[in-house]
């Protein structure tokens, strides 16, 4: 049987762990902490799904070492944590282990490989390379995801919309270890697609979350308010083109105008994005994955970003004044 570890047992990783222990093909423990690990140790993994409540049994540990390896790791935390997360996960680790990043944003190994940026980690997402050190690329598999999922209550998932995950080997083309992840969550009722360029699919997605996130967490407003004002609507357009030209000179193009980008968005009515939820049940935001690293692969580039960098500095500063945002140097070590 498949041993699954999953980090972070919120609202993603809590769709996941419950619909894969509920595959009967896996044992999936987790690794958590505070109310969170209380409550799967005493109901399991929990997912509010429709109009019923899933339960399975989980095993759930603060300390990833009493788990011993694995062969699946899901990282299913929010950015700011995973530096302190990576120090730990040796032990999970055996040399086939699959990791899989279940992330927003710009995952740390976004850069290596690609022309005309150098190999070096990116500081935005990982400072100092921890991240890159602990975790060898060579075991991950890339991943976007497209679903909406919501905390109810520590350790109990609301699955809101979608099923949708895109995985990708990071140098592309296909892998025996994909086909077998894909066969564990098509088994666990996603909708699977297998990708030849994840960095792509990993670009394009970031393109919406870049401005739709951070302005939602600055404002307090839903999907559907930001898009109805012309001039929220505009600034949105500028940085979004700003990342688009980046997206082309990485090998990442955007072939949409940011226009069709908010009509599809719009569908989505009084939705609240994952930064506005997080800055309203104050945790540390995810800025630097979704907007910081973009704007250091624009610097890496040459590439003039203006409108990001507004957008970068003046949800920083909203996030520091209301302590969901580090101070300079200081590392936030927070596990959802």
């Amino acid at each position: 049987m498949t041993r699954i570890c999953i980090i972070g047992a919120g609202a993603i990783g809590g769709y996941l762990g419950t619909r894969l222990a509920l595959t009967g093909r896996a044992t999936v423990s987790a690794v958590a902490r505070g109310a969170t690990l209380d409550a799967l140790r005493h109901h399991g993994w929990r997912l509010r799904l429709g109009g019923d409540t899933l339960q399975a049994p989980a095993i759930a540990r603060d300390d990833p070492a009493t788990l011993g390896p694995q062969d699946l790791v899901i990282l299913a935390v929010k950015g700011p944590a995973l530096a302190h997360i990576a120090r730990q996960m040796a032990p999970l680790l055996h040399a086939s282990t699959v990791i899989l990043p279940a992330m927003n944003g710009v995952p740390w190994w976004f850069a290596q490989g690609v022309s005309g940026l150098s190999d070096s980690p990116l500081d935005s997402v990982d400072p100092g390379g921890v991240i890159s050190r602990a975790i060898p690329l060579r075991q991950v598999v890339g991943a976007v995801l497209h679903m909406g999922v919501a905390v109810l209550e520590p350790g109990l998932a609301w699955h809101r919309m979608g099923h949708g995950i895109i995985l990708g080997e990071p140098g592309g083309g296909p892998s025996v270890r994909l086909t077998h992840v894909a066969g564990l969550l098509q088994a666990a009722g996603m909708d699977v697609t297998l990708s030849n360029h994840v960095r792509r699919d990993i670009w394009y997605k970031l393109w919406g979350n870049l401005t739709m996130n951070p302005v939602s967490a600055l404002t307090g407003a839903t999907v559907d308010r930001i898009l109805a004002d012309p001039l929220v609507r505009h600034f949105c357009s500028v940085a979004m083109e700003e990342a688009a030209r980046i997206g082309q000179r990485i090998d990442c193009p955007i072939d949409q105008p940011p226009e069709e980008r908010h009509a599809l968005t719009a569908r989505l009515g009084a939705f609240k994005t994952s930064m506005l939820q997080d800055a309203e049940a104050g945790r540390m935001l995810e800025l630097d994955s979704i907007v910081g690293a973009v704007r250091e692969l624009g610097q890496r580039l040459g590439e003039p970003t203006p409108a990001i960098d507004a957008l970068l500095g003046l949800t920083r500063l909203f996030g520091r004044v209301h302590g969901l945002y580090p101070e300079p140097h200081v590392a936030p070590e927070h596990l959802t």
